[in-house]
């Protein structure tokens, strides 16, 4: 019985913390603070050149009258169609050739390529802003392009998705040095 009313006493106690807390916070005024909008700013009027009201311009809005057009929004029948102005025929160009396919460009940069020592394979050492890629002749450059062969100032790959070949030349780095 006694451990029952000290529980209900902390109960109580703790109701009424969280009360006082809630109304000291609901009580005391809002921290004022200076803003841009503060009326002890000088106050400067809009440059409006012409403040007058454009009652011309209200009044014909005003005046607008409805126009009743061909459909009847509450039938189910179709307007009769419209028919359109003659177009004046254009003269046969004779056979249009399709553009040719054009490969992707690389969406990184090709700054390297260094020759593993054991076996003579090359990789290219590719950047797109921190981001490093380090990949050699036969593999895939982020799913998208397959690297065909790494030269000394540019590379082959082929984009997977068209088999279309391109090449990408070697970018140095232009930063002005310390």
């Amino acid at each position: 019985m006694q451990k029952k009313s000290k529980i209900e006493g902390g109960v109580l106690g703790a109701l009424v913390v969280i009360l006082g807390l809630t109304w000291y916070f609901a009580m005391r005024p809002a921290p004022t603070t200076a803003t841009a909008n503060s009326t002890e700013s000088a106050y400067a009027p809009l440059a409006v050149q012409d403040p007058e009201l454009h009652w011309h311009k209200w009044e014909a809005a005003r005046n607008t009258r409805y126009e009743k057009s061909a459909r009847d929004i509450f039938s189910e029948k179709a307007p009769p169609p419209e028919t359109p102005a003659p177009v004046p025929p254009t003269p046969n160009p004779g056979p249009v050739e399709p553009p040719k396919p054009v490969v992707s460009p690389l969406p990184v940069k090709f700054y390297g390529y260094g020759v593993v020592p054991t076996n003579g394979a090359r990789l290219a050492f590719f950047t797109n802003g921190d981001d490093v890629f380090i990949v050699g002749e036969g593999e895939t450059l982020l799913g998208r392009f397959r690297i065909l062969r790494i030269g000394n100032t540019n590379l082959e790959y082929e984009e997977l998705s068209s088999g279309l070949r391109g090449t990408a030349n070697l970018e140095e780095d232009v930063s002005p040095s310390a």
